[in-house]
């Protein structure tokens, strides 16, 4: 079992894009980066939590999660929330992922 706490809308040189769909695809990266360093990818994933600061990032939130998650979707949880440490940040997303495959 894998958990991957928060991850933030930050590229590696910690440049925050504007623009909430940029932010959303730089964390859905670092989660499948997380993935990948697990030898597990999106069709693993059990369950993805997710926190927007605001209702209008919904839409948007939601079609960037779907080109990473397989069909049909793990459990999702998605939050409105007031911010987070930084103001720029207007996305967070979490995941949790299991590995069935047997142990060699």
């Amino acid at each position: 079992m894998l958990t991957a706490s928060g991850q933030l809308g930050l590229t590696v040189d910690d440049v925050i894009p504007e623009d909430i769909e940029a932010q959303a695809v730089l964390c859905f990266d670092a989660l499948k980066a997380i993935l990948a360093s697990a030898g597990m990818d999106f069709s693993h994933v059990i369950r993805l939590g997710g926190f927007v600061t605001d209702r209008a990032y919904f839409q948007t939130y939601m079609r960037v999660r779907d080109r990473y998650t397989s069909d049909p979707p793990p459990a999702s949880t998605l939050l409105v929330v007031s911010g987070f440490t930084r103001p720029e940040f207007k996305v967070e997303v979490e995941l949790t992922a299991i590995d069935t495959r047997p142990l060699t």
